[in-house]
């Protein structure tokens, strides 16, 4: 909640426009705040306006408590979305521990990029999407995949540079930057919903916005939130069974202090 506010601070600040996306929105409609077994948020921004967050952050953020990591801004850091962390604090995703950044407690900083129009450029679109989100996986997917050839594939992605793989993304940025207003748009290496020729979700669902609960703080969100939900959970409303909710295996939780709003001398799992 501290990490939400401090999004909410400096957006309202700096006339920045986000929204919430994925479990976070559907918490807000759902449980009007937090789904119970959640345990990070989704905050979402159109490109333009990712980048007037990512600006901003480094004059606006409150650095005594917060920190935030870009691909293009945090060396070793391997995913094509933003996260913004809680200085003092530990979250190490299971199979992460050698990442070489840090990893306290965050949620995720989502931009969404230009879909181009067309079937054909939606498709190579989608065809490089997935390309980069196997390559920045692969430092994990060579240890972890399943099948020996998936770990092959893995170990020889992993030869390429980390410095060609994020000049080469943050080109395609641009390239995606510089289509006309298109009628999707998409994070790049996070998978879209399934379904044949689903390419992206419709702009209208981050531009169109309205007010919503979240315990107690009032949060921007798609004005037709029942059409962006069932897009993306279908029937949104029934609660999923106990084995189906999923939270984020980890291997460290460190939280803070009690005078820092957390546990007294720290506590650790």
């Amino acid at each position: 909640m501290e990490l939400i506010a401090e999004v909410d601070r400096i957006c309202k600040k700096c006339n920045i426009r986000y929204n919430m996306v994925g479990g976070t929105m559907l918490g807000a409609i759902r449980h009007r705040g937090y789904i119970p077994w959640d345990d990070d948020a989704d905050i979402g921004f159109l490109r333009e306006e990712y980048e007037k967050f990512r600006e901003a952050c480094k004059t606006e953020l409150d650095h005594d408590k917060f920190y935030m990591q870009d691909l293009r801004d945090t060396k070793g850091y391997r995913w094509g979305y933003g996260k913004l962390r809680r200085c003092g604090t530990e979250f190490i995703r299971l199979n992460q521990e050698k990442m070489p950044y840090g990893m306290g407690i965050s949620i995720d900083l989502m931009p969404f990029d230009n879909v181009p129009d067309g079937t054909f450029a939606r498709r190579w679109h989608f065809l490089r999407c997935y390309i980069y989100r196997k390559f920045f996986w692969s430092r994990i997917g060579k240890d972890t995949a399943k099948h020996w050839w998936q770990r092959l594939c893995f170990r020889l992605m992993d030869l390429v540079p980390m410095e060609y793989l994020v000049a080469s993304f943050s080109s395609f940025i641009e390239q995606c930057r510089k289509y006309d207003k298109t009628d999707l748009v998409r994070i790049l290496t996070f998978p879209t919903p399934t379904g044949e020729g689903f390419f992206g979700y419709e702009r209208r669902w981050y531009e169109d916005l309205a007010i919503y609960p979240f315990g107690t703080m009032q949060l921007p969100g798609a004005a037709d939130y029942d059409g962006y939900l069932t897009v993306k959970y279908g029937n949104y409303m029934e609660l999923p069974p106990e084995n189906k909710r999923k939270v984020h295996p980890i291997s460290k939780l460190t939280l803070l202090p009690e005078q820092d709003g957390g546990l007294e001398n720290g506590k650790e799992i």
